[in-house]
């Protein structure tokens, strides 16, 4: 129903403004997700581009907090408010709740009600079963503030189990070679991880040590990941045939100079596109994402009905286009300092 018919109701683009900063909420008095500190801040998850050090008072949820301590340690925030998923409070004259973003453990969509408008923060998300985090939770909405990572038609994920599959055949055509897996130290280790435990396979797994904190923290959270071993100070010996998993930027560093004739692998969405492959010397690609494909994306535009979409970052004009074809009044907010870790 057109807004004129709602003399009382604020449109959204009234109340929500793009600062340098950027996202605030000017009724609550605090920024979602800002890219320097700030007085209060709402963080979706833990991601070093979404989650940044010196803010006074964040809101998050336990998962989020847990990995923005272990991560920046006392420079996370001078004061911090857990929010469990779809607990709602009041910032100000606003209305919040968290509900699972389904990206990384801790991963939250923020939920605003405000002058009769509800608007959603997507921040990062994706639509595969995951079982290292909350499963995204679609919200109707008036408008739907989303990310557009793989936001053109030609991202199209494949079945996440089949990548996986595609590893272990490698094992088995090469037992004698080391298989080393570039991974995200947050979400994409341990998510890799827990599609290999479900394709069956339960040898060790060695890890490199920049992985190994984040991974104890999933488990403390109920994560299990089976049996993990250090992969730096591992013997040449023990590491010949093994299955070892790294950031991405380690996968060829000094230390894997022990592992034997290494086939060198990447899990990441980007593995779509070839080149990028072939830049990081990655032998055995692996297109494996936390983000939701084009085909998600445009199936949640239909699942949360919102008569208006803000694309935040990403490709934001194919999703633009494709919502303004669909009748939705749709803009792009060309938000800065946003980067998917695993770009």
């Amino acid at each position: 129903m057109p807004a004129a018919l709602h003399p009382e109701r604020l449109l959204p683009d009234r109340w929500i403004k793009v600062l340098p900063e950027g996202l605030y909420v000017e009724p609550g008095g605090f920024h979602i997700d800002p890219v320097r500190g700030v007085e209060r801040a709402v963080i979706t998850h833990g991601h070093s581009d979404h989650a940044r050090p010196g803010n006074q008072l964040v809101f998050a949820t336990p998962g989020t907090l847990a990995i923005m301590a272990q991560r920046m340690g006392e420079a996370a925030a001078v004061t911090t408010r857990p929010l469990n998923y779809g607990e709602t409070i009041r910032i100000g004259d606003v209305t919040v709740r968290l509900v699972p973003a389904g990206h990384v453990l801790g991963s939250a969509q923020v939920v605003m009600e405000h002058a009769g408008s509800r608007v959603v923060v997507s921040g990062d998300y994706k639509r595969r079963a995951d079982r290292t985090c909350a499963p995204f939770e679609p919200v109707p909405c008036d408008v739907f503030v989303t990310e557009a990572t793989f936001g053109l038609p030609v991202f199209r994920h494949p079945p996440d189990l089949g990548e996986v599959r595609k590893l272990l055949h490698s094992m088995a055509l090469f037992p004698e070679r080391s298989h080393v897996v570039g991974v995200y130290a947050l979400g994409k280790c341990q998510r890799v991880i827990t599609l290999l435990r479900a394709a069956g396979y339960d040898r060790p797994i060695y890890v490199h040590g920049a992985l190994e904190p984040l991974c104890a923290l999933y488990e403390r959270f109920g994560v299990a990941l089976g049996e993990l071993r250090p992969a730096t100070v591992a013997a040449k010996e023990e590491l010949k045939g093994a299955l070892v998993l790294a950031p991405p930027a380690a996968a060829t560093d000094r230390w894997a100079r022990r592992l034997t004739d290494p086939v060198v692998a990447m899990a990441s969405g980007w593995m779509r596109v070839r080149q990028r492959a072939r830049q990081r010397g990655v032998e055995l690609p692996l297109i494996i994402s936390d983000h939701a494909d084009w085909d998600e994306l445009t199936q949640t535009l239909d699942e949360v009905a919102a008569p208006e979409v803000w694309v935040t970052h990403g490709r934001e004009e194919a999703l633009v286009h494709h919502a303004t074809q669909r009748g939705i009044r749709a803009r792009a907010l060309a938000l800065i300092g946003f980067e998917e870790e695993e770009a």
